[in-house]
């Protein structure tokens, strides 16, 4: 099984949205069995090595495919083929309108807002600081859903922008936002987003808040970019995968050789 899998036939690419071209050429090797149902697809890493790409865009290819119906990702185990929904109800396989990738919004937001944020802290008045402050203190209502949480979040970012007065800028901030709320990022979020997350989240946004309101842009722009960095780091967490189902039953076979082994000497003494 270990040599079949070497012989997949990836083939390393590059592209202004990689992930397309990944879910691509895993969707073809999944149709064509190298990856049957019920099957494991390789780590993250490992996929990332042989198609010569970073693993944040392993990890956009696989949310793709989550969304399209031909894999299941399983936290603390990895990510496996499944049966396609009866009636190839499944979601449409990746077009030429297909969204940016999670990560590649995520790092533009970093760019844009983090400089946002500069302008921000020079120009702020008491009226911008009491809007912020009126969206965080909503935020911690613990009784918010996930999509109150997210137009909250949304709100807070757009009001930062809106401090410099230019409503082509609002607008674009709040478009780059609104990514966010695209199947993939969603599905990519429900995996990762949780009350904790929201509270670290929540604090970032206060170290933001605190340095605009001091007129320190310096500081607030770099409090936006940890911001960003830290939800893509978020994103980024392992999907768990433990050791592919040969290499667990190898260990066990292992284990209970040696539980005979000791078996033995203990009738032997």
């Amino acid at each position: 099984m270990e040599n079949r899998e070497q012989a997949v036939p990836l083939e390393a690419v590059g592209s202004p949205r990689l992930y397309r071209q990944i879910a691509d050429q895993l969707r073809h090797l999944i149709d064509r069995r190298e990856y049957p149902v019920g099957g494991r697809l390789p780590p993250e890493r490992e996929l990332a090595e042989k198609l010569g790409v970073s693993r944040p865009s392993v990890r956009e290819a696989l949310i793709a495919l989550e969304v399209e119906g031909r894999v299941r990702i399983r936290m603390g185990s990895g990510v496996y083929v499944i049966d396609r929904p009866a009636g190839d109800l499944a979601i449409a396989a990746l077009t030429d309108e297909a969204p940016e990738g999670p990560f590649e919004v995520l790092k533009a937001r970093e760019l844009i807002e983090s400089a946002v944020c500069a302008e921000a802290g020079a120009t702020a008045g008491s009226q911008d600081i009491a809007i912020l402050d009126d969206i965080l203190a909503q935020m911690e209502n613990p009784e918010l859903t996930g999509d109150d949480l997210v137009a909250l979040d949304r709100a807070f970012h757009v009001g930062i922008a809106a401090v410099l007065g230019n409503a082509v800028l609002a607008r674009f901030v709040g478009m780059l936002f609104d990514q966010r709320i695209n199947p993939y990022f969603r599905q990519l979020a429900s995996h990762f987003e949780n009350a904790e997350s929201w509270s670290e989240a929540l604090s970032e946004h206060r170290e933001i808040r605190d340095a605009i309101a001091a007129g320190r842009g310096h500081a607030a722009q770099a409090a936006m970019r940890r911001h960003l960095q830290r939800s893509q780091e978020r994103f980024s967490q392992s999907f768990g995968e433990g050791p592919a189902p040969g290499v667990q039953a190898a260990r066990r076979g292992q284990a209970s050789e040696r539980e005979s082994v000791v078996t033995r000497l203990i009738r032997k003494n």
